[in-house]
This record gives C-alpha cells, structure tokens and sequence, in this order.
C-alpha cells in the first residue's frame, strides 16, 4: 500500500483510486482497507508515514497537531 501511494502521489487519476485527501497542509490520508486510514506527511520528494487508524483516530489525531 505504501508503494502505492509513493507511486501515486502527484498524479490526479491515481489519487481518486488509492483514496488520496488532502487532510489539513501537508498532511493527507489514504484508505488501506474499509475502516483503515493511513496519515502521511508530504515533504520535497519524500512521504512521511505517521500513523494509522479510524476516522475518529485519524481525526483525533489531526486536532493534536
């Protein structure tokens, strides 16, 4: 799934399939399963993988930035 979205980040058409969203600045989210959520932070060239969960969990954790 990492690959995935390494492979996919940036093009449009690749987003809406891997579930790409924009979460707040640099932070976005994808889906890696029906209630699984992958938060990532985009950087220069590189994708930082922060942390996994439910929407609540994804949520929560946005607000404690």
């Amino acid at each position: 799934m990492i690959d995935a979205v390494r492979d996919g980040f940036g093009a449009p058409h690749l987003h809406s399939g891997l579930g790409i969203r924009r979460l707040q600045g640099n932070y976005f989210a994808c889906r890696a399963g029906l209630k699984l959520r992958l938060v990532f932070r985009a950087r220069a060239g590189v994708l930082y993988f922060i942390t996994a969960g439910n929407h609540d969990e994804v949520e929560a954790f946005m607000k404690s930035l």
